[in-house]
């Protein structure tokens, strides 16, 4: 049984579309644990985007 693993293209840029949706799946993550309420959503997705923005788009 062969499982198919992504193609990794290191010089393909990421989109804004797949960070946001990146960023928003952790959200719901983080929600469903409840590591994260209303209260702090704002500052809380604003940093795991960044963080992922400044991950993926390092030179």
């Amino acid at each position: 049984m062969s499982e198919r693993s992504p193609e990794i293209h290191p010089d393909r840029p990421v989109s804004d579309e797949t960070l946001l949706k990146v960023s928003k799946e952790i959200v719901i993550k983080f929600i469903e644990v409840g590591r994260l309420t209303p209260a702090t959503f704002e500052q809380t997705f604003d940093t795991i985007y960044h963080t992922i923005k400044k991950t993926v788009r390092k030179v």
